[in-house]
C-alpha cells in the first residue's frame, strides 16, 4: 500500500507522473523554456572572453562580424531576451501543470472519501482527513512546482555549465567532477532524514486540524462546561509539537546547506589553484570565461541541494494521499436494480461483529415485516438496535445470516439502488450550509418541484416555522443548521424523508430532539408517512411504540421478547420492566 515505508521515491514519482500526463503539452513547453534558460548561462560567461579580448585588441576582434565594442553589448541584450523567454515559458507552463495536478489530486481524494466504507471513518478522525485534502495536497504542490522547477532549471544549468567547462578545458573540469560522489552521498543521507521528518510534521498538522475542528463544531459544549482553558492547552500542545517538528527539519536543513556549500567551494579552490598551475597557452579571456562559468556552478548546485526538503515533503504527502486512494472502496458487488420495491423486510439468523473486533454485537436475529407494517426495536443503550438499523442500508457488511428486501438479499442490490428504497431519520440530524429548500431536496431529490418540497415541509409540520424565517424556504440554515433549534432541524430531516417517499422508513430516535408540542405534530406526520410503508422504529416514545405491529425487545445483541404492546406487558418481562422505568406517555424514552 502507498504510504508504507517500503514505497520507493521513484514509484511515488512515477505515480504522480500519471497525473501530469494529461498536461504533457504544457509540461513539454515548460521543459523547453527551462532548456533555453539553462543554455543562456554559459553564453553569459563566454561573453567575458570576448570582452577581455576586446580590451587587449580593441581594433582587431569581432563578434558575429561586428566589432566587439558593439557586438558584446548587443549579444548580452539578446541573451537576456532569450533567457527571459525561456524563464517565462518554464515558470508559466509548469505552474499550469502543477495547479492542474493539485486540482485533480484533491478531487480524486475527495471522491475517494465519498466511496470509503464506514469503518474507515470510524478508524480515522476528521481532522486528519481534512488535513490530507488541504495541507498534504499543498505539500505535493510544492514538490510538483517549486521542487521540479528547481530540479529541471538548475539541473540543466549545471549540465550546460559542465558541458561548457569540458569543452573549454576537460583536464581542469575533472577536478570538479571528483567531488560529485561526496555531494551525492550528502544529498542521499539528508533526503532520508527530510522524508522521515516530513511525515512527522504532516501527522502533527493533522492533530492541529482535528483539535481545531472539534472545538469549532462543539463550541457550545466547550463554553457550557468551561472547557476553554482545556481546549487552549490542548491546541497549544498540538501546535507546539508541530512547531518543534518543523524546527527540527529546519535545523537539519540549516546544517546541511552550508556543509554542502563548503564541499563545493573547496572544489572551486582546488580548481583555481589548478588554473594558476596549469594555465599553459590559454589566453586571459579563456581563463576568465572558464573561472566565471565555474563560479556560476555553486548557486544552482546549492539550490538543488536546498530543494531536497521540499521534494521529501511532497513525497511524504503523496505517500499519505496514495495510502487513502489505495483503500478499498465500499463493497458494491450487487447487480439487482429495481424501480420500486413493495417493502417486505425479512431478517434471518443475522449475526454481526464490527471489523477488527471479536465481540458480536448482534446474535441470531430473525424477524419479518410485511409491507406497510411497523416494527419497533426497544432495549437498553448498547443492545444493538442502531447497529441493526445500519446493516439494512449496508453502512456495514453483515457476515452471518441474511437481510432480504422483497425476497432479495440486500447485498445483491447495487448500493445506490438499495439506498434509494430506504429513508433514514436519525437522532443526529445532518444539515448543510445551504437554504432550507436545498436541505429538504438534497442529493437525488435536488430536482424536486417547489410544490413537493413545500408539501413535505407542511406534512412534517416544518412549514409553520419556515414561513417565519427571513427568506422563507430560501433562508440559509448555517453550518449543520446552527441557526435552527433542535426540533426544527429534526422536522427538516423528517421533511427530507417524506420527500424521498421511500418504501422502507427507518426512524432511529427520530423524535428525541422534539419538545412535547412539536412531538405531537410530528407524531401525526409520522402516522401519515408510515401508512403503506414498511417502518422500523427505534426506541420511540410510547405513543409510537404501542401502535407497532410488532415490538422486538433487544438485550446484549439478541431478541429476548417479541409481540405487541399489550402482549409484552402481559408477559411481565423485559419490556414491562423497561416500560415501568421510563417508557411512559409524554416522556422521552431512554432505551
Amino acid at each position: 500500500m502507498a504510504g508504507s515505508v517500503g514505497q520507493s521515491d521513484l514509484k511515488v514519482y512515477l505515480r504522480l507522473l500519471k497525473y501530469v500526463l494529461p498536461y504533457w503539452v504544457a509540461f513539454a513547453l515548460s521543459i523547453a523554456g527551462f532548456l533555453l534558460f539553462a543554455s543562456s548561462q554559459p553564453m553569459l560567461a563566454h561573453m567575458l572572453k570576448y570582452f577581455l579580448d576586446g580590451l587587449q585588441s580593441p581594433n582587431g576582434a569581432e563578434l558575429l562580424g561586428i566589432p566587439l565594442m558593439h557586438g558584446v553589448p548587443l549579444a548580452i541584450v539578446l541573451i537576456a531576451v532569450y533567457q527571459g523567454i525561456g524563464s517565462f515559458l518554464g515558470n508559466y507552463f509548469l505552474a499550469k501543470v502543477a495547479r492542474g495536478v493539485v486540482h485533480d489530486l484533491r478531487c480524486t481524494l475527495f471522491d475517494s472519501l465519498l466511496n470509503l466504507p464506514n469503518r474507515y471513518y470510524d478508524n480515522h478522525n476528521s481532522g486528519h482527513l481534512i488535513s490530507r485534502i488541504t495541507f498534504n495536497v499543498t505539500m505535493v504542490t510544492s514538490a510538483v512546482t517549486d521542487a521540479i522547477k528547481v530540479v529541471i532549471r538548475e539541473g540543466m544549468t549545471v549540465i550546460f555549465l559542465f558541458g561548457y567547462l569540458l569543452w573549454m578545458n576537460w583536464k581542469l573540469t575533472l577536478v570538479l567532477l571528483a567531488i560529485l560522489p561526496l555531494i551525492a552521498l550528502m544529498v542521499s543521507m539528508a533526503s532520508k532524514k527530510f522524508r522521515k521528518q516530513s511525515k512527522k510534521i504532516q501527522e502533527s498538522m493533522g492533530d492541529v486540524t482535528h483539535i481545531a475542528s472539534e472545538t469549532i463544531q462543539g463550541y457550545r459544549v466547550v463554553r457550557s462546561f468551561g472547557g476553554e482553558a482545556y481546549e487552549q492547552a490542548r491546541f497549544r500542545q498540538a501546535s507546539s509539537d508541530n512547531m518543534g517538528k518543523g524546527m527540527r527539519m529546519i535545523r537539519t536543513q540549516a546544517i546541511y546547506t552550508p556543509s554542502l556549500q563548503l564541499v563545493i567551494y573547496t572544489g572551486m579552490a582546488g580548481l583555481m589553484y589548478m588554473v594558476l598551475f596549469l594555465r599553459g597557452d590559454a589566453t586571459a579571456g579563456d581563463l576568465i570565461a572558464y573561472i566565471t562559468a565555474a563560479g556560476l556552478l555553486p548557486k544552482p548546485i546549492r539550490q538543488l541541494s536546498e530543494v531536497s526538503p521540499n521534494i521529501q515533503k511532497g513525497l511524504a504527502a503523496a505517500d499519505s494521499i496514495f495510502g487513502q486512494l489505495d483503500e478499498p472502496p465500499e463493497t458494491d458487488a450487487g447487480t439487482v436494480e429495481r424501480e420500486r420495491v413493495i417493502g417486505r423486510l425479512e431478517v434471518r439468523s443475522l449475526s454481526f461483529a464490527y471489523p477488527q473486533t471479536d465481540k458480536q454485537v448482534l446474535r441470531d436475529i430473525s424477524f419479518s415485516v410485511e409491507p406497510g407494517q411497523m416494527v419497533a426495536l426497544v432495549g437498553r443503550s448498547g443492545s444493538g438496535k442502531s447497529t441493526l438499523a445500519n446493516l439494512i442500508p449496508r453502512f456495514y457488511q453483515h457476515g452471518e445470516g441474511q437481510i432480504l428486501l422483497d425476497g432479495v438479499e440486500v447485498e445483491d442490490y447495487t448500493l445506490r439502488n438499495l439506498r434509494r428504497h430506504i429513508a433514514l431519520v436519525t437522532q443526529q440530524v445532518t444539515l448543510f450550509n445551504d437554504s432550507v429548500a436545498s436541505n429538504i431536496a438534497y442529493g437525488d431529490l435536488a430536482g424536486a418541484p417547489r410544490e413537493a418540497i413545500e408539501k413535505a415541509a407542511a406534512d412534517a409540520y416544518a412549514k409553520e416555522f419556515i414561513d417565519k424565517l427571513p427568506q422563507g424556504f430560501d433562508t440559509d440554515v448555517g453550518e449543520n443548521g446552527v441557526l435552527l433549534s433542535g426540533g426544527q432541524r429534526q422536522r427538516l430531516a423528517i421533511a427530507r424523508a417524506l420527500l424521498k417517499d421511500a418504501p422502507l422508513l427507518i426512524l432511529d430516535e427520530a423524535t428525541s430532539a422534539l419538545d412535547t408540542e412539536s412531538e405531537r405534530h410530528i407524531q401525526a406526520a409520522l402516522d401519515r408517512v408510515m401508512q403503506g410503508r414498511t417502518t422500523l422504529v427505534i426506541a420511540h416514545r410510547l405513543s409510537t411504540i404501542e401502535k407497532a405491529d410488532l415490538i422486538l425487545v433487544m438485550d446484549q445483541g439478541q431478541i429476548v421478547e417479541r409481540g405487541t404492546h399489550a402482549e409484552l406487558l402481559a408477559q411481565n418481562g423485559h419490556y414491562a420492566r423497561l416500560h415501568a422505568m421510563g417508557l411512559d406517555e409524554g416522556r422521552e424514552a431512554t432505551l
